[in-house]
């Protein structure tokens, strides 16, 4: 693309609306907004000649949908496409250029948004990895509907705190939405597989004794990392997540059957009922017999 052809923004049924200086200190320091908050949303339809380049970053995340054509991206030195149904995420502060293909001229919805946890955001989500990625059709059809409730409520109250206030945490959903519906990275697919088998192995052995060696022989991982994984995931380390598998099919099995305790406990892995009973009310809050006899439902 030649420099007289790049063309930085301005595009024939274009939507676009930036807020004030003053209004994005106010959203950055309000209790409600100062998390994540949006600072900027536009539409591009047939961006023809469009072009960026940001060599010092941008101050705010970067969120580029394309909904039609082909666009580009270059970030972190490399250059990638950006096609029909793609989101490409650019962190604040990284050094970057965008434009649209010379032979199919990218469509696109786009806003920019700021706040204390917008990276959490896209590291919860998966979506601070290197590279755009293809969302579902689901969540392209939320990314229409979105923007466009966002940009009518943003024009029709112009400079509304309680718009602005809701138009930022609707937008945060849809970061979750996406997150969830991509699938997170593919290292983030692996850490759930990996959890998930582990898991599945100590449902099977409820009645049964499982050390973490053993646990750790079964699916493959270290030790220090399958610690790592259950803390990170459940709140939990492994044997103590099994602990409280268990006594929830004990909790099950109280408000369900007739079992005595010492039966219960038996059917857990644990043959010492009073050691059982320990363990339940440490867990469940109460002990065994008051569980049982407490209403349900």
């Amino acid at each position: 693309m030649t420099e007289e052809n790049r063309k930085p923004e301005g595009f024939p049924e274009q939507k676009l609306y930036v807020l004030p200086a003053y209004q994005t200190e106010e959203l950055a320091r309000h209790p409600l907004t100062r998390g994540l908050f949006i600072s900027d949303i536009g539409a591009f339809p047939h961006a023809e000649y469009h072009y960026r380049e940001r060599p010092e970053g941008s101050d705010s995340h970067i969120f580029i949908y394309c909904f039609a054509g082909e666009g580009w991206i270059e970030l972190d030195g490399r250059t990638q496409t950006v096609g029909e149904g793609t989101l490409a995420v650019i962190p604040a502060w990284a050094a970057h250029r965008y434009g649209a293909s010379a032979q199919r001229p990218w469509s696109i919805y786009w806003f920019h948004l700021r706040g204390e946890h917008v990276a959490d955001f896209l590291s919860l989500y998966g979506l601070d990895a290197a590279g755009p990625v293809r969302l579902p059709a689901v969540v392209q059809a939320d990314w229409a509907a979105e923007f466009e409730r966002a940009y009518a409520l943003l024009t029709d109250k112009p400079y509304s705190l309680p718009v602005l206030v809701h138009v930022s945490q609707a937008l945060g959903q849809l970061l979750g939405r996406i997150g969830l519906g991509v699938g997170g990275s593919a290292r983030d697919r692996k850490r759930e597989s990996d959890l998930e088998r582990a898991i599945r192995y100590l449902g099977d052995r409820l009645a049964e004794s499982v050390s973490l060696p053993e646990l750790a022989a079964h699916t493959g991982l270290s030790k220090q990392h399958l610690i790592y994984l259950f803390n990170q995931e459940t709140g939990f380390p492994p044997i103590e997540y099994f602990l409280r598998m268990k006594m929830q099919k004990a909790g099950q099995l109280l408000s369900l059957t007739g079992l005595t305790v010492k039966e219960i406990a038996a059917s857990v892995g644990i043959p010492d009922p009073y050691y059982f009973s320990r363990l339940f009310k440490k867990r469940m809050g109460v002990p065994p017999t008051e569980y049982r006899s407490a209403p349900k439902g």
